[in-house]
Order: C-alpha cells, then structure tokens, then sequence
C-alpha cells in the first residue's frame, strides 16, 4: 500500500493492537492510568489526552499551567490538590508544570503563570490568571461543578470506585479490516468500519480508522506515478495539487505540514476553492484527537486565514 513518497505512518491495524493490548493489561491487573481516576495528577504529553481532554467528557476537569518558580503556582497547586481529594471526583484537578512540559502548557496559548483553565467536554469554559484565596478557588469550582457537572457523562461506575474501567475485548472485526486493508481493498475495510459504527455511533477510533482509510482510497498511493508532494509544490496555485499533497502528507506522518500547505492555499483563493480546502482540513482534524497540539494550533491559524 505504500508508494515511493509514502512511509506507511498511518497504520491503521494498530487500532486493533491497541485493542488488544488494553484487554490484556487489564486481565494481567495493570496498575497506573487503568487502575482508576485520580483526583489530581500531574499532566504529561502522554495522558494530556485521556487523562483531561477526554476525561473532561465525563467530569469538568481544572487545569492548572504553573511552574515551581512561583509561589503563587505553588499555593493553587496545594489547595486544588486539597480541594480534589475532598471533591469526591466530581471534579479533577491536571498540573501542568510549564518548565517540564512547555509543549503541554502552549496548547493554552497562556500569557501569565499561574493560569487556571476549567475544560469541560473538550472545551476550555472559563479560566482566570495568578493566584485566588482558598475561599474563592471554593466557590469557583462549586459554580463549575453545578453548572457543568450534570451536563457530562459522569464516570464509569467502576472508576469511581477505584476498580479501574470494565474489561474491553477487541472486536474481531477490527481483524478484517485489517485484512481488507493490508490487500488494497479500501471499501470491504470501509464498510467493516460502518457496519461497527452503526451498532457504536460515538466510537470515535472507528471513525478515525475508517475517515483514514477513506483518504488513503482518495490517495490511492499504490497507484501513483509522482510525488503528489512535489507535484504541489510546483504548483502552489493549483488546488485539487494541493488537497493531494496534504492527503500524502497526513499518510507520511506529517499532519501539521499538511495543515499549513491548506491554511496558506486558503490565503491564496477565494469562493468555492477555499471553501474546497478548509472543508478537507476540518475532514483531515477529524483524523486526530481533538487535544492534539496540532490540530489545536491549525484552529487557530485557521481562524486568522478565514478573516
């Protein structure tokens, strides 16, 4: 499936992996991320997305971007600590130490340390900057937990309890995708994909793997004579060029020089043409994680090309 300027990054059979390697860590008792939610814990690159942005899906979840530096940081950091533990997991609390994961903390666009964000359902809600009396930060979540709180899915039963989420079993059919998709066969793996959706609307893996492969049909990399990158490049002003070239770039594992190529071509057309390239770079977001760093800075320039 791979053509000379294409390096496979997209493998869309490690959905099934992953599946399987989740059901197996949790028959063999994993501890740590699985064994249940913590009221607070430190953010890194690699929870930032299930522990907060997707947590905060079933809780409102308090980020707070400080650094050891400041002692105002260092005051917020111990009463939302405080604060989380006695909170019975009607909120949670993610410390993101600045100085240790500067990339994290970007994502806020932060002007000032210490700065609180409160996100709920993946989407920052209300933030403030510097330090606050323990009595307010009370009263600032209480409002948050009111208002928010009964508008989320709430926690898995067994997670509240500590006992870590359910048991997955990867679904064989994620096997035949795989099996469709490793002998070029784009639409039998699409349509595994749709009959998996139709019974699970909001997997939102399924509709990754199947909105991937549905750009590698587009694609088609097998069967491809050039470089649809370099043939883009040549031809900065030809637009179906350039919608190639960002599919090819995603493919390659380079979706933020893809989004970019779109974002500048936008700056460069008018009418139906830039609404033909942000329509493929909302379907290409569609591909990531809403919380990727990525796709979270691409909004923005998006938005500055748009106006």
């Amino acid at each position: 499936m791979t053509g000379p300027y294409v390096g496979g990054a997209l493998d869309l059979g490690a959905i099934k992996q992953q599946a399987e390697a989740k059901a197996k860590a949790q028959e063999q008792g994993t501890t740590g991320a699985s064994a249940g939610v913590q009221p607070f814990f430190e953010v890194t690159e690699q929870n930032f997305e299930n522990d907060l942005v997707r947590r905060s899906a079933e809780v409102p979840v308090i980020a707070l971007i400080g650094s050891p530096r400041s002692p105002a940081s260092e005051q917020l950091k111990k009463d939302f600590e405080e604060m989380a533990a006695a909170g019975g997991l009607k909120f949670i609390v993610g410390y993101i130490n600045a100085d240790v994961v500067p990339q994290v903390a970007q994502v806020f666009g932060v002007q000032n340390l210490p700065t609180t964000v409160a996100i709920a359902a993946g989407q920052p809600v209300t933030n403030f900057e510097g330090g606050q009396p323990r009595e307010n930060l009370e009263q600032w979540v209480a409002a948050i937990v009111d208002k928010l709180g009964p508008q989320l899915k709430g926690l898995p039963k067994q997670e509240e309890a500590g006992e870590g989420p359910a048991e997955e079993v990867a679904d064989p059919r994620l096997s035949l995708a795989e099996e469709a998709l490793n002998r070029g066969d784009f639409d039998s793996a699409i349509a595994t994909y749709e009959e998996i959706l139709a019974a699970e609307p909001d997997n939102v893996e399924i509709k990754q793997a199947r909105d991937t492969t549905l750009l590698l049909k587009r694609l088609d990399p097998a069967n491809r004579s050039e470089d649809p990158i370099a043939a883009a490049d040549a031809a900065p002003e030809d637009v179906s060029k350039q919608l190639d070239a960002a599919d090819a770039e995603v493919v390659a594992g380079a979706p933020d020089r893809a989004f970019e190529r779109l974002i500048e071509a936008m700056k460069r057309t008018a009418g139906d043409e830039k609404e033909q390239l942000k329509t493929r770079l909302l379907e290409l977001f569609g591909l990531f994680d809403s919380g990727d760093p990525r796709v979270l800075a691409a909004r923005t320039k998006l938005a500055s090309a748009l106006y």
